[in-house]
């Protein structure tokens, strides 16, 4: 496919610009992929253009593989079409290879299923639109073609595309409440992130849906409308408020006995890449959630409160909430 360059500027930007797509995801296809540029193959994104080049580009595909570890287990396929699929992530599972991953991953499973997917997000990330730690379960969206992850991505840079979770704080919040502020990498801890001035913008819902049986825990539902690393750990941290299992931000002394972390992606949201159909997709808990969850609340306080409708309406009136802002 050709563009013509109607404008000076960077090759990223003008491409970006010419196709409609974010500009994070055309530095990938560059990068990975490359572009020719008046017949003349480039892999460089600040490549200055002073109008009436022919930009070349394609999108390829990526193909099935083994991959290097091992796939001993199956996800569950929430929802499937010829775009995009859905799958309830379980926990331990981490979405994509990095370094330090010495194990399957989910794109690992993707590829041994021989599902087609994108490859925006360069070799390691496959498909992948967004993610979620490794220890959190829930719903998670999967690209099949660069043409709907590129949609998904404008999605989510516009927030059309949203999640809500569902977690198990240990301390009750006082009401519902909107969190607001910053997050950056924590400078003293590599691992963390943290509230910094220098961090991107922020914001997450949290809602309240039932107290445990001694009354010291709660389960909350959560509504991100941004997507930062840690988000949800990190602003409650901002609440002095932690999730169960969570021995990053919250308490090492558990006794074992919660194993990770209690957050679940409950619900994720969009238009249809092809469509333009609303389309929301809901996980049902795993299993130890579940049991989690048995063991702390009667079973009456919550069974009705988790479910789609319910937890979309908790945040009707979100504009009305305490706010907790920089």
């Amino acid at each position: 496919m050709e563009v013509i360059c109607e404008k000076a500027g960077r090759l990223d930007s003008v491409l970006s610009d010419a196709l409609g797509v974010p500009r994070n995801q055309i530095e990938k296809l560059i990068k990975s992929v490359g572009v020719e540029v008046d017949g003349v193959v480039t892999h460089k994104n600040s490549l200055k253009l002073m109008g009436g080049e022919s930009i070349v580009y394609t999108y390829v595909e990526a193909k099935a593989s083994q991959g290097v570890y091992e796939v001993s287990f199956d996800v569950p396929i929430l929802y499937e079409d010829d775009h995009l699929l859905v799958v309830n992530k379980p926990p331990f599972l981490t979405v994509h290879g990095a370094p330090s991953v010495k194990e399957a991953t989910l794109v690992d499973w993707l590829h041994v299923k021989g599902i087609t997917l994108s490859t925006l997000s360069g070799e390691e990330r496959h498909g992948i639109v967004h993610r979620i730690d490794k220890e959190t379960s829930g719903a998670l969206v999967v690209a099949k073609s660069n043409a709907a992850h590129s949609a998904l991505a404008m999605q989510l840079e516009s927030k059309s595309m949203g999640r809500y979770y569902l977690a198990i704080i240990d301390v009750p919040l006082k009401e519902n409440m909107v969190v607001e502020l910053p997050i950056g990498r924590n400078p003293n801890h590599r691992l963390k992130m943290a509230i910094t001035k220098e961090g991107r913008g922020a914001k997450s819902a949290f809602c309240k849906l039932a107290t445990s049986k001694d009354g010291k825990k709660e389960l909350i539902a959560i509504k991100l409308f941004t997507g930062r690393t840690h988000q949800i750990r990190v602003h409650l941290s901002a609440l002095s408020r932690h999730i169960l299992g969570d021995s990053l931000y919250g308490f090492k002394s558990q006794n074992g006995t919660i194993p990770r972390v209690m957050l679940h992606a409950y619900e994720v949201y969009l238009t249809h890449p092809y469509t333009h159909m609303p389309l929301s997709v809901h996980a049902p808990l795993l299993e130890d959630f579940e049991t989690t969850l048995a063991h702390l609340f009667s079973k009456e306080d919550y069974d009705e409160k988790i479910k789609p409708n319910c937890i979309r309406h908790c945040f009707d009136s979100v504009d009305e909430w305490v706010r907790k802002d920089t």
